[in-house]
């Protein structure tokens, strides 16, 4: 069994480890790093951009450099290997997540039960749910799936696929790093600068894969590469807006407009203007588009992989 070969078996393993059993519980690898993480930044925090651009350097580059050390200690062995991988992808992607928690809050309000649905929303994303009505709960909803759906598969199966399990871990380090430091408050605005540009780097990939495959999946791909094209790049985020877009376009519905965060209201642009306002039922529809996108990522991830390996041999 080839080493590009291994990898193919051990991502695949991984997704379907997701798949059937969701995050682990306990233990979980990306909680001890962002354990770790926390406990570098106690010494280091300053509020200055070099300070923080050696906190991603120390965080991101420990992580990979276990993870190759792993990989080489356990290369000897074809099982072994695919085993590692096979954790490490169970470990880092976590669409099954995604799917439970946008499931409990569109069984909320297809209940009518807006506040345990408002209640639920920030174990998915950072809204305000009590600014939210039903149809802004599902808008929320659906774009953090679509968001998501490319930060908490797709980017990781590309890099997977680019660099192996170093590669997996590393995606995850540099998202999980952006996620704590890399946002705009007053403590992170400098601190967090390096994190937050680190992971716009490292999600391009993966957000053009995760648009692309959207296109292809969805329900109207003329409408998702139309939504691309005209509206992704009005989107704050380079990396968000492509996702969005082309989920908005697939699934027919409007996505952004106004949002508030942590008391911070923001205007955004309408993304796919021509679509209708998002129900409910979308929510589902949401969660299935993002599944096919995450199993079409990993054959495109493996197929790279074995087309590289191949010209290499």
């Amino acid at each position: 069994m080839r080493a590009d070969r291994v990898f193919a078996y051990g991502a695949a393993a991984g997704l379907l480890g997701d798949h059937l059993l969701g995050d682990p519980r306990r233990g979980h690898p990306v909680a001890a790093f962002g354990r770790a993480a926390g406990a570098v930044e106690q010494l280091l925090w300053r509020d200055h951009r070099g300070w923080g651009a050696l906190h991603t350097a120390v965080c991101v580059s420990g992580t990979v450099s276990l993870a190759a050390v792993a990989t080489s200690a356990l290369r000897p062995s074809r099982t072994a290997s695919a085993a590692l991988t096979a954790a490490a992808t169970w470990a880092v992607v976590g669409g099954t997540s995604l799917a439970r928690e946008a499931g409990v809050i569109g069984r909320a309000l297809e209940a009518g039960d807006i506040e345990a649905a408002r209640a639920r929303l920030p174990h998915l994303c950072g809204r305000d749910p009590q600014a939210l009505d039903t149809d802004g709960i599902a808008r929320a909803v659906v774009e953090s799936v679509a968001e998501n759906t490319s930060d908490a598969v797709v980017g990781a199966l590309v890099w997977g696929g680019i660099a192996g399990v170093p590669g997996l871990l590393g995606f995850r380090a540099v998202n999980t790093l952006d996620a704590m430091v890399g946002h705009k408050s007053a403590k992170y605005r400098r601190y967090g600068w390096a994190s937050a540009r680190l992971d716009d780097l490292a999600g391009w990939p993966g957000a053009r894969l995760t648009a692309v495959l959207a296109t292809v999946a969805g329900g109207d791909p003329r409408g998702a590469v139309r939504a691309w094209r005209t509206d992704a790049r009005k989107h704050p985020s380079p990396n968000a807006g492509p996702v969005e877009a082309s989920f908005a376009g697939a699934l027919g519905v409007r996505l952004g407009g106004t949002l508030s965060y942590g008391g911070r209201v923001e205007h955004r642009p309408v993304l796919n203007g021509a679509g209708r306002a998002v129900a409910v039922p979308d929510i589902d529809r949401a969660v299935r588009l993002s599944r096919h996108v995450g199993w079409l990522a990993l054959g495109v991830s493996v197929a790279g992989r074995l087309l590289v390996k191949g010209r290499k041999s």
